[in-house]
C-alpha cells in the first residue's frame, strides 16, 4: 500500500540540523512514530515527501524552513517589563504560553536585564534547514474510529477520551 491521505504510517526517523546536530530520533529508544497522513501532525515538507512511499522505503531529504517551522520573524522578539513576571522565578530558556493580540502563543525567554525580559515567539527551529533520514516500516488503512478521531489508535486505543 502506498502512503496517501488518511493512511496510518509507522516510520523511523532521525532529524538533524545542517551542521549534523541531531535534534530527535525514533531509533534511539526503538519507538517508531505512528501518524495519520494528511492530519498535519508532521511538518509539511516531510508529509509531502512521504506521499506515495511504501513499506521498506528509506530516504534522506533536507527540508527548508518554509516547509518546516517557518522563517524567523524578528517582530516576534520583544522586550517586556520584568514586572510582568513578578512573583515568578524566571530564567533564560523557560517557555510559557502568552496572550497576544493574535491569541495564545508559545514564547521563550532568551535574555533578561534588571528591568526587562526578552521573549521570542519564534519556534526554536524557525529558520533552520532540517535533514531527515526516514524508513517506512508499516502503512495501513485507517479504521473508522481513527478517521472519525483524525489520528491513529495504537494498542487498541488513543489514550484519551473523545
Amino acid at each position: 500500500m502506498l502512503i496517501s491521505q488518511n493512511a496510518i504510517v509507522t516510520m523511523h526517523f532521525t532529524v538533524s540540523t545542517q551542521d549534523g546536530t541531531q535534534i530527535d530520533s525514533s531509533r534511539e529508544d526503538n519507538q517508531p512514530m505512528v501518524f495519520m497522513q494528511g492530519s498535519q501532525y508532521l511538518i509539511k515538507g516531510l508529509e509531502d515527501a512521504l506521499e506515495g512511499k511504501q513499506v521498506g522505503d528509506k530516504f534522506e531529504l533536507t527540508i527548508p524552513p518554509e516547509l518546516a517551522y517557518g522563517e524567523r520573524n524578528d517582530a516576534l522578539v520583544q522586550m517586556v517589563p520584568k514586572s510582568m513576571f513578578e512573583g515568578m522565578d524566571i530564567e533564560v530558556g523557560m517557555t510559557f504560553r502568552a496572550t497576544t493580540d493574535e491569541g495564545e502563543q508559545s514564547v521563550m525567554i532568551i535574555d533578561e536585564t534588571d528591568d526587562e525580559v526578552v521573549v521570542d515567539g519564534n519556534h526554536p527551529l524557525s529558520g533552520v534547514h532540517l535533514n531527515f533520514d526516514v524508513e517506512v516500516l508499516e502503512v495501513r488503512e485507517a479504521t473508522e474510529d481513527e478517521l472519525a478521531h483524525g489520528h491513529p489508535h495504537v494498542d487498541g486505543g488513543c489514550g484519551h477520551q473523545h
